[in-house]
């Protein structure tokens, strides 16, 4: 299909829209749901008269829009792309290459910190994703059906069948269901992880790597510095599902062995099955070009080395060494494949120990074609394998293992106990006696304890989970493994706690200068006080001498001139502790103020964002977020979380998926080059933050320290609904307590999210803000000529604030807040809110120059087109929570579960027409 160079998206969007719901309502039509297909999507509120599947129907058409919006966006890029007059698109390779060769940068000097470039996407199990992973699938399919349909050369016929195609995907759809029935456990998250691993990055990350070689060239850059695979930037990719244990007690040490060695094997079948293609490809003869010697001496050797295996991998393709070479390497991958085509992890003498050989010998065979002259076929068939093998290696994904710091302390205490320690209460002494004790007992060697269990449940758990990591390391080494991450660090103890407990399992163990751990232990910064302490904290744990031996050792094994040492910002905890503007000012100082105590003890630190999926938590547009850190905390290293169904959003998709990876690597890369500079007018606008943040802070803590808070937070949304969900495997509380404090992030910003609150992505900006225009106009106007003129932190900021106030709707707040039974409660904190929703706006509309429904028609156009939806969705979900609490205040248990899918199902719809909710 051909475009004009004027693309119109919305026209776009309208007109695939109305072909797919042509379609479902004929689906619908012939399923007996006439009143479902006639009123979709032109339904008006009739009392509580609904079709009884509308939930459903809107569950569907909300996802088929948004995979609607996917496919116009990625056409619309595709016709940018093709017209050379258009402007570059924002983040992409080709804005970022022309700003840096602007700045004076060299095609050279990018070319030469391109492969120290490293973005790693983590997969978490932190889902607000309900759907089922047969669902997914569907979904995925329907989406390729769209794309399918973009090709102008099909025929009349042709399009029939693919609109008969969809009707057929439509009906499955419908018949099989949107949720889980029953919570989905650890295999099930693992599976989906493991889909996009195994499945959707081998084949997006050669999609990202043609982009920018494609742009290299076209802005006329030597196309020779990116040749090689090893000249590119670096992906990797990691995953918390089976090691995040964080308030999740069926992690155990099994789903943690299981895990890695599924990881392994996935791993090993991804490269074989890249090694069999390549087979199949390279089928050079040798009776039309001459062997190299150095690849005849190589089959040689490798052949007499495998032995029988080695005989039967050149009996095959006689006259094709080149393919002979490639089954050498297909029989040195250790993995087998048994009769039922079934798959076994089984190290061989002679096979691959890792795989920096397999490269070795991808490297030479590359060179014998280059040899030969044949060096398209080494870029075209050698190079993606190549890159397969520096991106996913033979674990496919690092795990990174996480838990909770006071977990930690009722771990060390029960080793104290264990060993005879009177005072074994280490959670309750005080901080100097824990250093003092830490301190002393990480100079000897000596465990606590000899191997076994019946500690406690926490040490118990820590230390099983610590041996099969160093059973790990011990047979297949340490790249399939990330970090040790201890949340809600507190402290320098908590983080010297993880050595103490890793000495036991013999992760700690003696080097020549003292004791040294084999994994990196990473802090987790999450609320507003712990942030503003990370710099001591940093600091003192830089100085312990472990940790200097350890990151002297760990930046050895990896080839680094510099230890590194990882710190995680978590996003969801601050914004949920002290509201969007004091979560982002503090999480932008803290980098800034770790990054100088690192540069004195001469670390480079390496910052994991623990980001989740809306603004409430951390979320945004990707390259404004890349450019929005500090100058200097950002070196070309990028770890990230990808979490719940943001996962699927990014990258369900090729095309959206390589997308996202531009973006991520191609704002990488430029803000390794950002330097460090401050002026006048930035000094200004940093003590303009300061004070709105702190303002910020008070007025949302003030809220919600306000009587009744809690109570109206429980009956304006339907957080109870969510608890009861079957929303991932873990409980939405870390300890089962019913306090605020304990309630993850996650349920409390999808909860708010909901029922139209979005509070933790605007509460309290309106007032520090209206503040700052009322005390000091003259620091208004330069907060506001800023934005605009796009200073990026302000800018990343102030945009995130106006999406979330756009999103959120004081109407249908109302309507949840009468929920609330107690009038009292109900009128008190509603009208605190009400008041700073209007307060929001005011200085919003100060600042973008009118209504933010007409300055910022990016995010209005899209609301519009899922408005009536919305409000038909949130009415019926406001009926079912009523009638459900009233059941479950009877004791009626059985009607209330009864009801329960349905509400789930409402709640499911509402995020699906959200897009981002938790």
């Amino acid at each position: 299909m051909s475009f004009p160079q004027t693309f119109d998206l919305d026209q776009k969007i309208e007109q695939d829209l109305a072909m797919v719901l042509d379609c479902f309502r004929e689906v619908l039509v012939s399923l007996n749901e006439p009143d479902l297909a006639k009123n979709l999507f032109r339904l008006e509120l009739q009392g509580e008269m609904l079709p009884e599947r509308t939930a459903q129907a809107y569950s569907m058409a909300f996802h088929f829009l948004n995979q609607v919006e996917e496919n116009a966006h990625i056409q619309r890029l595709r016709a940018v792309a093709a017209d050379a007059e258009a402007e570059p698109e924002s983040g992409r390779w080709r804005q970022v290459l022309q700003r840096l060769r602007q700045a004076g940068v060299t095609a050279e000097q990018i070319a030469a910190r391109l492969p120290d470039v490293r973005v790693e996407p983590v997969l978490t199990a932190h889902p607000t994703e309900a759907k089922r992973a047969t669902v997914l699938g569907h979904h995925r399919e329907m989406y390729l059906l769209l794309v399918k349909q973009e090709n102008g050369m099909w025929t009349s016929l042709e399009r029939d069948q693919i609109r008969g195609e969809m009707k057929d995907l439509l009906e499955r759809l419908w018949r099989t269901g949107e949720i889980f029935l029953e919570k989905p456990d650890l295999a099930s998250e693992r599976r989906n992880i493991l889909h996009y691993l195994r499945t959707v990055f081998p084949e997006v990350v050669p999609l990202a790597d043609q982009r920018l070689r494609r742009t290299w060239r076209d802005l006329g850059f030597d196309p020779a510095l990116l040749r090689r695979a090893d000249q590119l930037p670096r992906f990797r990719f990691g995953t918390w599902v089976g090691g995040d244990r964080d308030g999740h007690p069926f992690v155990t040490e099994a789903v943690t062995r299981e895990t890695l060695s599924e990881q392994r094997t996935q791993a090993l079948l991804c490269l074989r099955e890249q090694l069999t293609n390549l087979a199949a490809r390279i089928s050079l003869s040798d009776y039309l070009q001459e062997t190299p010697s150095a690849l005849v001496q190589w089959l040689a050797r490798t052949t007499a080395a495998l032995g029988e295996r080695g005989v039967a991998a050149i009996a095959r393709n006689k006259g094709e060494p080149w393919r002979q070479a490639v089954n050498l390497m297909i029989a040195k991958l250790p993995i087998r494949m048994l009769a039922n085509d079934e798959a076994q992890l089984h190290q061989q003498p002679g096979d691959y120990a890792d795989p920096s050989a397999l490269l070795a010998d991808l490297d030479l065979l590359a060179d014998s074609l280059d040899a030969v002259g044949a060096r398209r076929l080494a870029e075209a068939d050698v190079f993606p394998v190549q890159r397969a093998v520096q991106c996913f290696g033979f674990h496919l994904a690092v795990l990174d293992v996480r838990q909770n710091s006071a977990f930690h302390d009722r771990a060390v205490g029960q080793l104290l106990a264990a060993a005879g320690v009177v005072d074994h209460a280490f959670a309750d002494w005080d901080l100097a006696k824990r250093i003092a004790f830490l301190t002393e007992e990480l100079q000897s060697p000596r465990p606590f304890t000899l191997a076994g269990s019946g500690l406690g449940k926490e040490a118990d758990a820590v230390l099983a989970c610590f041996r099969v990591l160093k059973d790990q390391i011990d047979h297949h080494g340490q790249a399939g493994l990330g970090a040790l991450i201890v949340s809600m660090t507190r402290n320098f103890t908590d983080l010297a706690a993880v050595y103490l407990l890793a000495r036991e399992t013999g992760l700690v163990f003696a080097g020549d200068a003292g004791l040294v751990c084999r994994l990196p232990v990473v802090p987790l910064f999450e609320t507003i006080d712990d942030l503003r302490r990370s710099a001591d904290i940093l600091d003192a744990f830089l100085s312990f001498p472990l940790t200097q031996r350890s990151l002297a050792c760990q930046a050895e094994r990896n080839g680094e001139t510099t230890p590194i040492q990882q710190i995680m910002v978590g996003y969801s905890d601050s914004n949920k502790d002290g509201g969007i503007l004091a979560s982002f000012w503090t999480l932008y100082q803290a980098q800034e103020a770790m990054s100088q105590v690192a540069a004195r003890h001469g670390v480079a630190l390496r910052f994991f964002h623990g980001r989740g999926g809306t603004i409430g938590r951390g979320a945004g547009p990707s390259h404004r977020f890349l450019r929005a850190l500090p100058p200097g905390s950002l070196t070309g290293d990028l770890r990230l979380t990808e979490q719940g169904e943001t996962i699927a959003q990014k990258y369900a998709n090729q095309m959206t998926a390589a997308v996202n990876l531009e973006l991520l690597a191609a704002g990488t890369t430029e803000a390794a080059f950002k330097a460090p500079r401050e002026d006048a007018v930035e000094v200004r606008l940093r003590g303009i933050l300061d004070e709105a943040a702190e303002q910020s802070f008070q007025a949302y803590r003030a809220l919600l320290e306000t009587e009744g808070f809690v109570a109206f937070f429980r009956e304006a949304t339907p957080i109870d609904a969510i608890e009861s969900s079957h929303i991932g495997s873990r409980p939405s509380r870390r300890t089962g307590s019913r306090s605020l404090g304990d309630l993850r992030a996650i349920p409390w910003v999808f909860s708010w999210n909901q029922s139209r609150f979005y509070l933790s992505g605007w509460y309290g900006v309106g007032y520090a803000l209206d503040a700052l225009r009322r005390k000091d106009p003259e620091g208004f106007e330069l907060l506001k000529n800023a934005k605009n003129q796009f200073w990026p932190p302000l800018h990343y900021l102030i945009s995130n604030v106006a999406t979330s106030i756009a999103t959120a709707d004081l109407q249908i707040m109302k309507k949840y807040a009468a929920l609330v039974r107690d009038e009292t409660v109900r009128t008190r904190i509603f009208a605190l809110i009400e008041e700073e929703y209007g307060r929001t706006m005011k200085v919003l509309e100060a600042i973008y120059g009118g209504p933010l429904s007409e300055t910022r028609q990016k995010t209005e156009r899209p609301l519009a087109r899922r408005r009536a939806g919305l409000h038909l969705l949130h009415h019926q979900q406001r009926e079912q929570l009523r009638r459900w609490r009233e059941l479950r205040a009877a004791g009626d248990t059985a009607a209330s579960e009864a009801m329960l899918p349905g509400l789930l199902l409402t709640i499911n719809a509402i995020a699906g027409g959200l897009g981002t909710t938790g």
